[in-house]
């Protein structure tokens, strides 16, 4: 089976069997496609069961001359792995070129996070506009900052993923797991506001729960604006993404006393170890409180 094929096959598995969003699916598209047009030009090669460690090592000797960061070639490693490890089950090639490659060490990298006095001035002293657009906009950053759900979470919310009697929310995360977040009364309250300005609208989308001005669903370009905006006006962090709110979120909990196991499973993590990094901030925190309030500090 050529490259093509066998690239089309890889991804209707990821997108049907693994349930993968649509931007994960995507950033594995373009490694592959990336890849194999390095090793058609470079090689004349296109077939997977051609390609040699030899000429996996030459496409990321060229990734880094090409000043590619160790995140991304790490990223594009497991793309091309996962594509491997694909084809071997299928027994449609003998060996995994990438089997034996190691990943980029990374550098040190703590999570960015917004002061609690920040996010006190973000909902209380901004001016978030008036209207379904400016409900819209608070409602965006009140549901990152409160619940700590991904960007691509909060763009797959429904109307009933609320449980309003439970006071909680139903979130569908990475890998297609299902987790639930509390939700506290301020929130709802927030959620049943946004909820009624959106449906005194003309048009509005009746099963996702947040639109944009126009009536339709949500999507991934507008919560970046939207957080951007915002957090231009509080902060003077260099970044200002959708992800920041998040940070700030377990950041908080963990400065306030939660316990890393709890905040590891609302932020829905697969591992303990993708939560420790908040615990760097922590220490931080420990510190600046030593230094303030020890006679010796």
């Amino acid at each position: 089976m050529g490259s093509s094929g066998a690239q089309t096959n890889f991804i209707h598995y990821l997108k049907f069997e693994k349930r993968y969003s649509a931007h994960t699916i995507s950033a594995y598209q373009q490694d592959l496609q990336q890849f194999f047009l390095f090793s058609a030009i470079t090689f004349q090669l296109a077939e997977p069961a051609l390609i040699s460690h030899f000429h996996v090592r030459s496409w990321l000797a060229d990734l880094k001359e090409k000043k590619s960061l160790p995140r991304t070639i790490n990223r594009k490693i497991s793309s091309l792995n996962s594509f491997y490890k694909y084809l071997l089950r299928l027994g449609l090639v003998d060996k995994n070129p990438v089997k034996l490659l190691h990943a980029q060490k990374l550098p040190g990298r703590l999570p960015v996070f917004l002061k609690e006095s920040e996010t006190i001035n973000l909902f209380e002293e901004i001016d978030f506009g008036e209207g379904f657009a400016g409900a819209t906009d608070r409602i965006i950053c009140e549901l990152l900052y409160a619940t700590g759900m991904r960007r691509n979470e909060l763009l797959q919310l429904k109307e009933n993923d609320i449980e309003w009697s439970l006071k909680q929310i139903r979130v569908l995360g990475k890998g297609n797991k299902e987790r639930l977040i509390p939700a506290g009364a301020a929130l709802l309250d927030s959620i049943k506001d946004y909820l009624s300005v959106k449906k005194e609208q003309e048009v509005y989308d009746k099963e996702y729960l947040l639109n944009v001005p126009s009536g339709k669903p949500l999507y991934a370009g507008y919560v970046y604006r939207v957080v951007n905006k915002y957090l231009t006006q509080t902060t003077t962090l260099s970044k200002r993404s959708p992800h920041v709110l998040r940070h700030t979120f377990a950041t908080h909990l963990l400065n306030n006393g939660a316990n890393i196991q709890a905040i590891k499973d609302l932020l829905g993590h697969s591992s303990l170890a993708a939560t420790q990094i908040y615990t760097h901030n922590s220490i931080d925190k420990l510190k600046e409180i030593h230094k303030q309030n020890h006679p010796r500090g």
